[in-house]
């Protein structure tokens, strides 16, 4: 089976999938759309789902260091709503606080330009939300 990992912004999805054993966590070129145009980020998602026989998807939920939900939550929960109504495939949200800079900071520990870094944030913060959930999926 494999795992699909999301990172939802206002203008771009970061995408991760696992392998068809879920022990790793493997980036995915980002979804880009015109800003809050969810349903065109759906419908190219939707491709992505099909083309790689996803199963599940874990999306970030990006919680207040707080533990409370802001603005954005609120946009990725409405997200979460909208994707359940064109599938039939379980979503789990995770908390995602930190991903992004956990991310960025492996892209530079990996030595990536500024450039790719740039390009490939999103998802970067997608595959760390993925093998995050992975991690926890496999101490269970």
């Amino acid at each position: 089976m494999k795992i699909m990992g999301l990172d939802l912004g206002l203008k771009t999805l970061g995408v991760a999938i696992s392998d068809s054993l879920e022990m790793f966590s493997n980036g995915y070129p980002t979804i880009r759309f015109k800003y809050k145009d969810f349903n065109s980020a759906i419908d190219e998602l939707l491709k992505v789902i099909n083309d790689n026989n996803v199963e599940e998807i874990v999306l970030g939920l990006p919680k207040n260091m707080d533990g409370t939900l802001g603005e954005q939550a609120q946009i990725t929960l409405e997200f979460k709503k909208m994707l359940e109504e064109k599938i039939d495939i379980k979503i789990e949200l995770l908390d995602e606080r930190l991903t992004t800079k956990i991310g960025l900071s492996n892209m530079i520990y990996g030595n990536e330009s500024k450039k790719t870094r740039h390009d490939e944030i999103d998802s970067a913060a997608a595959k760390v939300i993925l093998q995050d959930y992975l991690d926890k999926k496999r101490r269970k």
